[in-house]
């Protein structure tokens, strides 16, 4: 297994590394301004991308395949302690995570969320934006909740077992890359660690990040104009095919099926949209959400939960927030992307 991280510059900005790193496998990326500690081992299409603000990590952090660390651009910086362990498909954003703390596999922490030393949060829980997460404890749910304390033994059995699905993913450790020709629209940036198969168009500056899997290889997947698929995100084309509306922000680790997704919405981190959904125009899907089969999300309105239901109006604030959302994106693109192509 290699032990060589890809690091790639954005701006003037340059990973820094405080030591060797101990695992990199196939199709990871740390991007930007990262100041990562000793013994990191970087599973299969992970990604550290710090480029609107900082990651700071300690000692001993592993990713497991697919997961994605980020920033929210110039608001929070991620900040990580040491010997912290996140399993596959998860998401860190713009958050504190203090020492020894386990995220297990799909779960999200979300903006301006503090999580205390030695906190489990439970595979495919969320903590909300803001949440203040209490030491030695288990956390489950979406929002996620306290269960119990922790005692030393189980959280380190925990972090164990958790590691050991890791490292089995790891032993599978491929992560094709495939990008679409960079001629394919005005302005596309892919990057290059994405894996783009089949009927894929994408509309005028629009952009594919890190670790992102399309396979249009028996339908086609359509994005709009100045659409944004952010890291690690799977669209997965098989019936009618996948499109999405000019404007629209899918988030970091997003699942897509068959579905159809309007202009100017934002499907947020970790959400899981079922094949047949219809997303209206102008629709805010908060992180963490599911949809089932077939089902329809009006527009106007912010929806979330599992399954996913309206949680009130999409007011002005929010809608402001999607567009810089895109707005912000093209500006990355554009950076990484002529350092890319140079």
């Amino acid at each position: 297994m290699s032990a060589t991280p890809n690091l790639v510059a954005y701006a003037d900005a340059r990973p820094v590394l405080l030591g060797e790193v101990a695992l990199a496998l196939p199709g990871h990326a740390v991007i930007g301004r990262v100041t990562l500690g000793r013994g990191a081992r970087l599973g299969a299409g992970s990604v550290i991308r710090a480029d609107g603000h900082y990651v700071r990590a300690g000692d001993d952090l592993e990713l497991g395949r697919g997961a994605t660390v980020h920033i929210a651009h110039d608001l929070h910086p991620t900040l990580i302690g040491e010997r912290v362990c996140v399993g596959a498909d998860a998401v860190v954003h713009a958050c504190t995570l203090g020492d020894e703390v386990v995220v297990e596999e799909g779960a999200v922490v979300l903006d301006g969320a503090r999580v205390g030393d030695g906190v489990v949060l439970e595979a495919h829980s969320v903590v909300f934006p803001r949440s203040v997460l209490e030491p030695g404890t288990l956390y489950s749910g979406s929002p996620a909740r306290p269960l119990r304390r922790l005692d030393s033994s189980e959280r380190a059995e925990r972090a164990r077992a958790l590691r050991s699905r890791n490292a089995a993913d790891a032993a599978a450790a491929d992560w094709p890359c495939r990008t679409l020709p960079q001629a394919a629209a005005a302005e596309v940036f892919v990057a290059a660690t994405a894996c783009l198969q089949g009927q894929v168009r994408l509309g005028q500056a629009g952009s594919v990040w890190y670790g992102c899997r399309l396979d249009a290889n028996a339908a086609p997947i359509e994005l709009g104009a100045r659409c944004n698929v952010q890291d690690n995100s799977q669209l997965l084309a098989r019936g009618p095919g996948i499109v999405l509306g000019e404007d629209t922000t899918v988030g970091h680790n997003v699942h897509l099926a068959d579905c159809s997704v309007g202009a100017r919405c934002l499907i947020g981190m970790g959400s899981r949209i079922a094949a047949g959904t219809v997303i209206a125009d102008d629709t805010f899907v908060a992180a963490g959400c599911t949809t089932l089969a077939g089902q329809r999300l009006d527009g106007g309105l912010v929806w979330g939960g599992r399954p996913a239901r309206v949680l009130g109006e999409l007011d002005q604030t929010k809608r402001r927030l999607v567009l810089l959302t895109v707005q912000t994106y093209r500006e990355y693109a554009r950076v990484l992307g002529q350092a890319q192509r140079a």
